[in-house]
């Protein structure tokens, strides 16, 4: 397995590792999250948009990497970009919790 398919699992992990971070915090309530999550503020409120973003950023960095795999791109370049892609929404998420809106 490449390390930009292990990219992909990590993209998909990445919205859950956001959100689990809001749900820590005690009151969190599974039987109406939706209404728990309404009344989050502050970086709470931001991982969970993150976690939104990160869904959203998902398929198309999927089918990115797969579509190179299938075209036999240069494994390296391929491998480097998913690693950049990785290590940027993780920076991103940072940004985002830290409320540094400009750096995202």
């Amino acid at each position: 397995m490449t390390i930009a398919f292990w990219c992909i699992l990590a993209a998909a992990l990445l919205p859950y590792v956001s959100v689990a971070m809001a749900k820590a915090k005690p009151g969190y309530n599974n039987r109406s999250p939706r209404e728990w999550e309404e009344r989050l503020d502050g970086w709470r409120k931001r991982a969970v948009h993150s976690q939104l973003n990160h869904f959203e950023a998902f398929a198309p960095f999927a089918a990115g990497v797969i579509v190179a795999q299938l075209a036999q791109a240069p494994q390296g370049a391929v491998d480097a970009i998913a690693v950049v892609f990785i290590l940027s929404r993780a920076s991103y998420t940072a940004a985002y919790l830290g409320d540094r809106h400009l750096l995202r």
